[in-house]
Order: structure tokens, then sequence, then C-alpha cells
């Protein structure tokens, strides 16, 4: 019997993945959370063999929780199930050894199958995502330009920026205008598009 855990903030896809999975003979979820911090306590105490982890969780985001369930019950293997088919979660879930990456618009005999595929030592990752995550160019952007133009693409000032990474002003002003030259955009908003697109931020 594969022991599952799910991690799904949505209630009413938690039920619905938790049934369709307690349908299988072979298959039994020992426990459900809503919140990324609430998966490495479940795991602790159900002990699953395999984790279905949502990326976009409240608490800690599902690939941060993979990372350390990863480290503290190294048996658990992930299968990221996720809305974000973008090659940058793809690369992070890789990152952290993830065992699989599949999309909630994936059939549910997809989703049995790679839950048994992970359980077994396999991986599993949706072809056209990791296609587009090897074909996806380098960024260009250093780690910290990356971090101070996703914060700009999410709404903040640069003082507010400033503030929150504890740089100066100017040196968040630098950054901008360095991500602006590297990515050949026209301004600010047109740099955060480019990386976001791109798959960067």
């Amino acid at each position: 019997m594969v022991r599952v855990l799910v991690a799904e903030d949505m209630r009413i896809l938690r039920d619905a993945l938790v049934a369709m999975l307690n349908l299988e003979d072979d298959l039994e979820v020992v426990a459900e959370v809503a919140a990324g911090d609430h998966i490495v306590p479940a795991a602790l105490a159900h002990r699953p063999d395999v984790a279905v982890v949502d990326i976009d969780l409240p608490g800690v985001d599902g690939i941060s929780a993979a990372a350390e369930l990863r480290e503290k019950v190294p048996s658990c293997r992930v299968l990221v199930l996720t809305g974000l088919g973008r090659p940058r979660e793809l690369r992070r879930a890789l990152a952290e050894h993830v065992s699989g990456f599949l999309l909630k618009h994936a059939p549910s005999e997809e989703l049995v199958d790679a839950v048994r595929q992970v359980a077994a030592g396999g991986r599993v990752f949706d072809a056209k995502l990791t296609v587009a995550a090897l074909e996806a160019a380098e960024s260009p952007l250093s780690a910290r330009e990356a971090e101070v133009l996703r914060r700009y693409a999410d709404g903040a000032s640069a003082a507010e920026i400033a503030a929150e990474l504890y740089l100066s002003y100017g040196t968040v002003r630098n950054y901008l205008a360095s991500a602006v030259t590297k990515l050949s955009a026209r301004n600010r908003v047109d740099a955060a598009r480019i990386a976001g697109e791109a798959g960067w931020l």
C-alpha cells in the first residue's frame, strides 16, 4: 500500500484529490494539509511514501517545504501538482530533487500513475514544461537584480524594496537600472515583463 500525503490549500480540490486517490486499491491518503508549514510535521507523524504538494501554499511554499521534507523525511518522495506551469518553478523544483512535477489540468489517471511511479522510485515530469525549461535561456540577471526586479514587479517601490532588503535607495535604483540594461528593456516595467515571461523572476 502506497501511503500518500496531500498538500493543497483549496478545500474543494483537496477533497477531490483525497477521494480520487483513496478509490485506488493500492493507494491510501494518510494525511492532508492546507499549508506548506504543516507538510513536514504531518509527514513526520504519518510517514507517507509520497507527498503530493502544491507550490502556492500559505505559510511556506511547496518547493521550500519539499527541500525541508527531503532533509527530515528522506523516505518521502515529492510529486508537485501545481497550476504554476512556468519553467522557473520547474527549475526550482528540480534543484530541490523533487521526483515529479505535474500540472493541475493533467488527467486524473496521469496523476494516479505518477504517484505509483514516484513511489516505485521513478520520476515523472510534464513533458511540455520540461521542454520549455530546457529551451529557456539562462537569466542574464544576478540573483540580487532578479530579487529587486521581482519585488518591483509585485508593486513595491524602490524605497520599499530598499527597506525590505536593507539596501540604500541608490543601490536599489542601480540594480533596477542594471536589469533594464541587461534585458534591453525600455524601462523598469518592460524589464519586469521580459524577465517574468522568460521565467527569470
